[in-house]
């Protein structure tokens, strides 16, 4: 019986011939803290007796989730995480550099094959290409930037086929909504996604970026998507690294198999307070007001998502009542924005950028929603209190959803403003 991408990766590094349901003590190619988890690792890593990391260049450091820092002791926070880069060497992307997740890939960081844990539950991410990565806690990350490995038990598997073609106006980002509503928010815990078919295949690398980023929502450890030709050349682009990509074999067992016909498929909405609540929007049959829109996210602050809403609000303006506010994924991404006009756009229909980082998403600082209020985000999660107010209530959607529910003041099909 052959292997999983998975089972594949945790072999190799831990030197053994593992399969699913093994536990097994595994080389971490990369350990990554983010500033909500970083600094009780810190802690955590001083307890543990740490003199030092197991290699200041595979682990990074970065001040994403409350950037700039809002309150004083968000600011000591911040201090910890640079005195500790200062000490040991460590990689930091301070406050403005973007979202750990887009940093982490976009700089070459990641390459197909690795195991990466980072602490933050989206880590899961880096899966798009084709890197067995995944979420731990704060001790875990500690323990890993001491000694460099960590246990695991590896996953079973579950195949998912996205075939057909996507329509117009329809994107990645409603593909794995739709996947969330049939598999619901458990309905893959502690397993590993394979993602294959004509859809993916198609997908940029940036698309395919907000596939695996959710995989985590439906409980799954990590969200595999195996490297073609486009992934290859596109992390050759960023990383001076060397690497050799992990596929499945042919014959790897999988403890099921999931196929979508994505053909039909409309734009999708997942309504509060779940993940797994999904309609399509022509199944919403009431008008849902909005008083907030977010585009920004590890999920979708991409350049490809804010184009996209540029173009749904070139020469038009949104709706009076609506706060629309934009966290570019990067400061990469926000340069090129601001190159490329869309930014110019966006703020002339009325939108508002923020710092480059996680933004309203956490609900710790920026864009907290009032009572009542609705939200439409493009982030990936919508339980009660996500974005600071347990009184709000938070509609998912693509990019392009959120800048046509911006324009109407409710939440809106955008297919009619990117016909042709």
């Amino acid at each position: 019986m052959g292997k999983t991408m998975a089972e594949k990766i945790l072999s190799k590094k831990s030197n053994t011939s593992a399969k699913a349901g093994d536990l097994v003590v595994a080389q971490v190619d990369l350990a990554m803290g983010q500033d909500g988890t970083t600094p009780l690792a810190i802690r955590s890593f001083e307890e543990m007796g740490g003199k030092g990391v197991f290699d200041p260049d595979r682990i990074i450091l970065v001040i994403d989730h409350n950037a700039p820092s809002p309150l004083e002791m968000v600011s000591r926070l911040h201090d910890s995480m640079r005195n500790f880069s200062q000490k040991y060497g460590v990689k930091l992307f301070d406050v403005g550099c973007g979202v750990c997740h887009e940093l982490m890939v976009a700089q070459g960081l990641v390459v197909p094959g690795d195991l990466v844990i980072g602490a933050d539950s989206h880590t899961c991410t880096y899966g798009a290409l084709g890197a067995f990565s995944t979420g731990v806690g704060s001790t875990e990350l500690a323990a890993v930037m001491i000694g460099g490995k960590l246990w695991f038990k590896v996953p079973e598997t579950i195949k998912v086929n996205l075939v057909g073609q996507l329509p117009p106006g329809v994107f990645s980002k409603d593909v794995i909504l739709h996947l969330a509503g049939k598999l619901g928010a458990d309905g893959a815990t502690y397993r590993s996604l394979e993602f294959y078919g004509p859809v993916i295949d198609n997908l940029e690398v940036e698309e395919r970026l907000t596939i695996s980023n959710m995989a985590v929502e439906v409980g799954a450890k990590t969200g595999l998507i195996p490297p073609d030709e486009k992934t290859i050349a596109w992390v050759k682009q960023r990383s001076k690294r060397e690497f050799e990509p992990v596929y499945a074999d042919s014959d790897a067992h999988y403890i099921d198999t999931i196929t979508l016909d994505c053909s039909s498929l409309s734009p999708q909405i997942a309504l509060p307070h779940r993940v797994d609540q999904v309609s399509s929007v022509e199944e919403i049959n009431q008008e849902i007001p909005i008083q907030e829109a977010f585009l920004g996210t590890c999920t979708n602050g991409r350049a490809k998502d804010i184009e996209v809403a540029a173009r749904i609000l070139t020469g038009k303006k949104i709706d009076p009542r609506v706060r629309l506010i934009v966290a570019p994924a990067s400061r990469e991404i926000f340069m090129q924005a601001v190159k490329a006009g869309w930014v110019e756009a966006i703020v002339e229909a009325g939108g508002t950028f923020v710092t480059p980082g996680c933004g309203p998403c956490v609900g710790t600082h920026q864009g907290v929603p009032g009572d009542g209020w609705n939200v439409i985000s493009t982030a990936n999660r919508n339980f009660k209190g996500r974005m600071g107010n347990n009184q709000a209530f938070i509609y998912l959607g693509s990019p392009a959803t959120v800048a046509a529910s911006a324009l109407e003041g409710k939440i809106a099909d955008p297919r009619k403003y990117l016909e042709g």
